[in-house]
């Protein structure tokens, strides 16, 4: 309970702290930052630190966050006293009035514009920190129930926090490959364990107060969002004969509906398991079920028949629900549909779930530009840009900020940046081949300096990404779409209806602009398909041989396919030609008076299209990594484009639920309840499959995996304890595969170990890297000859060797050397810990 009071605490800190800087950054937003306080302040927070620390101008404990800390209240204080409060307008003392200089001070702050915000926004601030507290504690209590880091990637992301809390310098080591630093995006690792190190708390219960921080950070950022876009609207509900048309104070119970699409409706897949439980639609032989092509719902249902599924771990299957085919029709392995309901529910700490917050900051720094914010210019040697120094500075932070934290999230943020620049820039000076000149010098500037603000990172970073392959054999089927994106195409669908009532259209540049682009993305598959047969001919030639034996039948095959799962490229076109349509609008001369003043609709379309945008990549092209096929792209595209399509059906479904009236509003608000239905069904039944309908663990209510760990295995919990407070050195422990307890005492103890999931290290870094570390070690305990096992302590400097159960059942371990060479520093039951001396 304390490190839940604490960590609250701290971030609603930290969230008050920032906001003065972002109420002078964030002039646009009717909001002026307030809900994204707590997120930049963590962003600004956390790059000083990490920056100050691989300088090693700070170090890595107490006094390094505290002195980070400063500079993001100098900031502050710096904002405060030149820009809301400055010092030259204090009232003179007036001796005839009896004023003081001290009640002039508190006059001047009393009339301040941030004291005006915090008066008049009153139902704002309350809503924002409600819906914290009330989401920060709803998953933290959630976590309780299932505190436990096993299984899937949960101890990789331990071993990082662990990493990081105890490097005694940056960048931070690698717990799992003794001698080397970590080479991942690991920057919310970072803001992890600062928040840990702050508040005393252990990695092993930050790990799942992280989970529920950004839970709560990413609802009242999406909140935010969406109250700043209605805030904008026009309401359309006649309020007078002579007035049809007017803004109103903007509501703070709408915006709701922006982490309720984001964090909670999910896809289909949940209610068809609610479906296939019973046995609907299901039939001997072909049936619905065979056609939709999903496994587990191919298979009969079990009898007797139910409306609870009950299949482990049935709600997986959500996350899973778009099926690659080679042309052979043998399946390429699960591709990964994840989305945010899943990730917590299932409860990993991914980086691509710790940039959340930072993907709705940059959202938000997109509205503020797009709206005319960061007004001012900025100076290079050949151009310039319409952006202050200020804007294009924090533009810059975010970005590489973003790279750092999930790097795929580079390309969210990077479009979304980029084109609300040119459509604010649109707005001004209409459209022309200016604009692309705009969309270069802001991408290439952009990039240049993040690179550099984050050039620490990005020396240490090694990828692994091998290159583009062609997607020429993975078109999505229509219906497997469906089920994943359902439930936010249809009010995104009734969004684009509504907009063709209140509004004009391009559909001329509407109509070229998506058949160009998709005339591109079938020129780009086939470009990616030529050079892959050069680049990558070990893998390319074998593939077309086995599927179709020459290039010539590879691609009639793959072309006939495309054309049977036409229903999947119908429905995206359906989307983009109506959304570029809207967008290109303002070309035209005919724009109405109203859509002028409402620019909301504008950002929303700007949301849509680089959500489809994300949908029609991996269409055609994938990025090749270890397991080369579409699973990791489909992966990160689709988590990105759920979290901006979320916010447009959010906000085209408070749009039309203020604005509709009669017959259409009943119509839309039984279509709003049928999606709540079939997106709800999953989270609903999700997490109490998952937590055991919300009964504590026989430990007990914890956020402590550690308290699971002594409850299981006290001894290893006491040798655990041990190491922690042992001077520092190279711990050795049984090596193998992944998502196994392998690497649990590096885990647990934030000692390096010689090696821990060889596979995971072999995605990060060159896999020669690892030598012969994984046959050494099983010699070390193995082998009966003394000498032998010195040199292998020597080559790797171990000081600590650990033998318990996992050792013991991994290898026939030969500890008589041990005894004979090492001093035992440790023994309780089945654990001993020898020390080198």
């Amino acid at each position: 309970m304390f490190s839940f009071l604490a960590w609250y605490l701290l971030s609603t800190f930290l969230g008050w702290l920032t906001f003065p800087l972002a109420y002078r950054l964030f002039p646009a937003l009717k909001d002026r930052g307030y809900t994204l306080s707590r997120a930049f302040g963590l962003l600004v927070w956390g790059y000083a630190f990490w920056l100050l620390a691989s300088f090693h101008i700070a170090q890595n404990d107490l006094g390094g966050l505290l002195l980070g800390l400063l500079v993001l209240a100098s900031l502050s204080v710096w904002t405060i006293t030149n820009y809301q409060l400055p010092i030259t307008n204090l009232p003179p003392f007036d001796e005839a009035q009896g004023k003081s200089p001290v009640s002039s001070l508190y006059s001047l702050f009393s009339n301040s514009p941030i004291i005006s915000f915090f008066k008049s926004n009153r139902p704002l601030i309350l809503t924002t920190e409600i819906l914290f507290l009330l989401a920060f504690a709803l998953m933290a209590f959630i976590r309780s129930t299932n505190p436990d880091i096993l299984g899937t990637e949960k101890p990789m992301e331990l071993m990082m926090i662990n990493g990081i809390m105890n490097s005694p310098t940056f960048p931070p080591r690698d717990l799992w490959l003794s001698g080397y630093s970590i080479s991942y995006y690991y920057f919310g690792y970072v803001m992890t364990s600062m928040l840990a190190m702050l508040t005393g708390t252990p990695a092993t219960a930050a790990f799942n107060l992280m989970t529920a921080l950004i839970f709560a950070l990413a609802a009242i950022g999406a909140y935010g969002i969406l109250y700043n876009l209605l805030a904008l609207t026009i309401d359309r509900r006649p309020q007078t004969m002579e007035d049809e048309a007017v803004h109103r104070p903007p509501s703070v119970v709408a915006p709701l509906l922006a982490p309720l699409f984001l964090l909670l409706i999910s896809n289909a897949e949940g209610f068809l398991e609610v479906l296939h439980r019973r046995g609907l639609f299901w039939t001997d032989g072909n049936n619905f079920w065979t056609w939709l092509g999903i496994p587990e719902l191919r298979d009969a249902p079990a009898q007797p028949l139910q409306w609870i599924p009950d299949r482990f771990w049935w709600w997986w299957r959500a996350s899973r629900v778009v099926m690659d085919y080679d042309l052979q029709n043998n399946p390429t392995g699960d591709v990964i549909s994840e989305f945010p309901a899943f990730s917590f529910i299932l409860g990993d700490l991914h980086p691509h779930i710790l940039a959340m917050p930072f993907v709705l900051l940059t959202i938000a720094v997109a509205l503020n530009l797009f709206l005319g914010g960061f007004k001012g210019r900025t100076d290079f040697y050949v151009a310039r840009l319409n952006v202050s120094k200020t804007g294009f500075f924090v533009i810059a932070l975010l970005i590489g900020g973003l790279a750092f934290l999930n790097t795929w999230d580079i390309l969210i943020g990077g479009a979304l940046i980029l084109f609300a620049y040119v459509l604010a820039r649109a707005r001004e000076s209409g459209w022309g081949w200016e604009r692309l000149e705009d969309l270069f010098l802001l991408g290439i500037s952009m990039l240049v300096v993040a690179y550099v603000m984050y050039l620490p990172f990005f020396i240490g970073f090694d990828s692994q990404a091998g290159g583009i392959l062609p997607s020429f054999m993975y078109p999505t089927r229509g219906a497997q779409l469906w089920v994943m994106w359902g439930t936010l195409f249809v009010p995104v669908f009734a969004f684009l209806f509504y907009r063709r009532t209140t509004g004009s259209a391009n559909w001329s540049a509407g109509l070229k602009t998506s058949f160009g682009l998709l005339f591109v993305l079938f020129l780009a598959m086939f470009a990616v398909g030529v050079v892959a047969l050069f680049a990558h001919p070990d893998f390319i030639n074998p593939l077309i041989e086995s599927q179709a034996g020459n290039i010539g039948g590879f691609i009639a095959a793959s072309m006939s396919r495309r054309l049977l799962y036409i229903g999947s490229l119908v429905t995206l076109l359906a989307l983009l030609i109506p959304t570029l349509s809207y967008l290109f609008a303002s070309e035209q001369e005919d724009v109405t008076p109203e859509e002028e003043r409402q620019p909301s609709h504008g950002f929303a379309l700007l949301l849509i299209f680089i959500g489809l945008l994300l949908i029609l990549g991996p269409e055609f092209v994938y990025l090749l990594d270890g397991f080369k096929y579409r699973i990791n792209t489909i992966f990160k595209f689709y988590f990105q484009a759920w979290m901006v399509l979320s916010l447009a059906a959010a906000y085209g479904t408070a749009v039309l639920l203020r604005n509709l009236q009669g017959r259409a509003k009943g119509v839309f608000s039984v279509v709003f309840a049928v999606v709540l239905i079939v997106g709800l069904t999953y989270p609903a039944l999700g997490f109490a499959n998952r937590t055991d309908n919300f009964k504590p663990p026989f430990f007990g209510y914890s956020l402590d995996d550690f308290d699971r760990v002594k409850a299981e295995n006290p001894d290893e919990a006491a040798a655990i304890e041990w190491l922690r407070l042992a001077p520092d050195g190279i711990v050795a422990e049984a090596v193998g595969g992944a998502y196994s307890s392998y690497g649990r005492i590096a885990n647990y103890t934030g000692l390096p170990t010689i090696l821990g999931w060889d596979n995971h290290e072999g995605q990060w870094r060159e896999r020669s890297l690892q030598g012969n570390r994984h046959q050494d070690i099983e010699t070390l305990y193995t082998t009966p000859d003394g000498l032998t096992a010195q040199d292998i302590v020597a080559k790797y400097n171990i000081r600590y060797i650990y033998v318990g159960g996992l050792e013991r059942s991994t290898y026939p371990v030969d500890e008589g050397k041990f005894h004979s060479l090492f001093k035992i520093v440790f023994q309780q039951g089945n654990v001993t810990i020898y020390e080198v001396p």
